[in-house]
């Protein structure tokens, strides 16, 4: 992976020959320092049909200034960007090509656009000189390299601030309020490359065929948002699960269960001959993934059990033993991850989810109206739940409830994303019972959490009794799990009471 930069900034137009208004003053700024005039030249790449132009993402080979080589740029949120860069090479680097897999497909990067920018570079310090951010004056001319506008150019000139590190972001919102006051108006465009390929061939669109939209207000437009949110989030978060960013994994879990989930829940809705082999893929992708989350969650549980066992009940080497046992758990996973995100499987998934997009398999039922064709399927989902939770209470403690109660999460899981997605239709019916059909799914997952962790303690306690070391502790732990799951089972029906109550069902069919 190549050096990655949070790029906070802002840009502004500015008309040729446009002056700096004086920054001095504005919040602790002491003084603007002249860093002198790089020239810079930019040549964009994307596929032909603009992938990642699609998704704000940018890919860039860059000569001159300090940072010349490839870079890639992925949106964090409204003027962030996470900028990672390589060194520069003839070719585009494995490692950025890793990272816009999910995008491109397999399909060619090329050449789109080059952008020649001479950039006056200003250093806004305070008092102590300390950096607090550095505003460019860019005259940009740029080319078009592909497309029907090949050859074509524009030029703008741009003023751009980006904020220095640990620097408060509303240092920022005083910059544009000094600047507005002297008539610099924010840019309209995201980037330099939006506005690019925007003036050199204005109206040009990717060809795509979609079928027409389900009319506004109907089940079938509802649900169709709800797929699109979701298939949007898988994707963006495919890089971010190769970069090993903190929570990316269960981001990418969670946003793969809601599509599963919406997929079963709207059979009347979308054709299951083409969903149900969708939601199968699904399936694969997500237990591969959760190979690496299951075992994160399971040892950062096992660790916080192990701080609260008193010294003296420490016998044995017992955290150096889970901590060798959690590395190479975590080794193992991650290698797996990556290889599956690479593998032709995952993209043909992509790409499958792409199509039902463009051309959703209908049913009558999609044209109906919203609201009670989802609370319908809301509450078809509400009764398994119920059937799944009655059965588990009436077993007797042991296996065979903790698998029934584990078939009662994957239920509440269902409802709660069915409920979610029917919240534009139903408003705040949905969203009580979402929100208490989730207390239920987090009690019967932290059960569940509890039974993978008494299996973990005695594959421990076996591995340290065969290495002639005590199990006492290991033991401990087991029987400590055993009483929190007791615990949990006894609270289940009185959580079940308040997310089965007749009331809220009513709420949702009115």
């Amino acid at each position: 992976m190549g050096d990655v930069k949070r790029e906070i900034e802002r840009k502004y137009e500015a008309a040729p020959g446009t002056g700096l208004p004086d920054l001095t003053g504005v919040a602790g700024t002491a003084r603007s320092v002249p860093r002198g005039v790089a020239e810079l030249d930019a040549v964009y790449h994307d596929t032909e049909d603009f992938r990642l132009a699609a998704g704000s993402v940018t890919l860039r080979r860059r000569t001159g200034g300090d940072d010349e080589g490839w870079h890639v740029k992925f949106p964090v949120g409204p003027h962030v960007r996470d900028e990672i860069r390589a060194p520069l090479s003839d070719t585009l680097p494995d490692a950025l090509a890793d990272l816009i897999r999910s995008r491109v497909r397999g399909r060619p990067v090329v050449p789109v656009a080059r952008l020649l920018s001479s950039r006056d570079v200003h250093h806004l310090v305070d008092d102590e000189g300390r950096l607090l951010a550095e505003l460019s004056v860019d005259a940009v001319l740029a080319e078009r390299l592909t497309g029907d506008g090949a050859g074509a150019t524009a030029e703008w000139t741009e003023i751009e601030v980006e904020l220095a590190d640990d620097v408060d972001p509303a240092y920022l919102d005083a910059v544009e309020e000094r600047l507005a006051a002297a008539g610099v108006r924010p840019s309209a465009d995201a980037s330099k490359l939006a506005r690019a390929l925007a003036e050199t061939a204005p109206g040009e669109r990717p060809a795509q065929t979609v079928r027409e939209a389900p009319a506004p207000g109907t089940a079938g437009e509802q649900v169709l948002a709800y797929v699109r949110r979701q298939i949007g989030t898988i994707v963006t978060l495919d890089p971010a699960v190769r970069r090993d960013l903190p929570d990316a994994v269960h981001r990418m879990r969670v946003a793969i269960r809601r599509l599963r989930g919406i997929l079963k829940t709207g059979r009347k809705i979308l054709d299951r001959a083409v969903t149900d082999p969708i939601g199968a893929e699904l399936k694969w992708l997500g237990a591969e993934l959760g190979t690496a989350r299951d075992h994160e969650v399971l040892e950062a549980r096992l660790l916080r059990s192990v701080d609260g066992v008193e010294p003296t009940l420490l016998l044995g080497p017992v955290r150096g033993r889970l901590e060798r046992w959690g590395a190479a758990e975590r080794a193992g996973a991650r290698r797996r991850i990556v290889a599956v995100l690479d593998g032709e499987r995952h993209l043909a998934l992509l790409d499958t989810l792409d199509a039902l997009l463009a051309d959703p398999p209908l049913l009558p039922a999609a044209g109906e109206e919203a609201a009670g064709t989802l609370a319908g399927a809301v509450l078809k989902d509400h009764d398994r739940l119920a059937a799944r939770v009655h059965h588990a209470l009436d077993l007797p403690p042991g296996h065979d409830r903790d698998l029934a109660m584990h078939e009662a999460r994957k239920a509440a899981k269902r409802t709660r994303y069915a409920s979610e997605a029917a919240r534009p239709a139903l408003g705040k019916p949905a969203k009580r019972l979402a929100q208490r059909v989730k207390a239920v799914q987090s009690l019967l997952g932290d059960h569940q959490d509890g039974v993978v962790a008494r299996e973990a303690l005695r594959a421990l306690a076996v591995h340290a009794h065969g290495a002639g070391e005590s199990a006492f502790t290991w033991g401990l732990l087991y029987g400590r799990e055993e009483e929190a799951a007791a615990r949990l089972e006894h609270e289940l029906p009185h959580v079940w009471a308040r997310a089965s109550g007749a009331g809220l069902r009513a709420a949702l069919k009115s």
